[in-house]
């Protein structure tokens, strides 16, 4: 293929790259209504950063059950795998984060998903009260 078939690289903006920056902080840190208005404005529900992470993700992970809420609503994908295979439910359930884990899988989360997978995090950690919240008997 040619050099003029190809589609030319898109330009990294740094005011875009600052944008990007500042909601991927407002998702690490829980700023529910600000993350949604920028989600509401156009920013993808479902936009990762450099590292594969979905702003799912770091709410999720970070313990934001109201911003993981705000999310799904939004249209963020519950079962989207970050760049290592996991899921946001899987995060949370590394940090333990009962709340987050409620909100996931009434929004559709599937805790069999990615690997380790959050069924699997848990037995990794003795969780049985999260498997149990899974609907995992053992």
């Amino acid at each position: 293929m040619s050099d003029q078939n190809r589609e030319a690289e898109p330009a990294h903006d740094p005011e875009v790259l600052q944008l990007a920056a500042k909601v991927f902080d407002l998702a690490r840190h829980g700023d529910t209504d600000t993350l949604a208005a920028y989600v509401d404005a156009g920013v993808p529900a479902n936009l990762t950063n450099d590292k594969g992470d979905s702003l799912l993700m770091l709410a999720a992970y970070h313990g934001h059950a109201a911003a993981v809420a705000a999310l799904l609503h939004r249209g963020a994908d519950p079962n989207r795998l970050g760049e290592r295979g996991q899921t946001p439910i899987a995060g949370a359930t590394f940090k333990g984060e009962e709340e987050v884990l409620r909100v996931l899988l009434a929004g559709g989360a599937d805790p069999r998903a990615g690997s380790p997978s959050a069924v699997e995090t848990a037995r990794m950690f003795g969780r049985r009260d999260l498997l149990a919240l899974f609907g995992v008997t053992e």
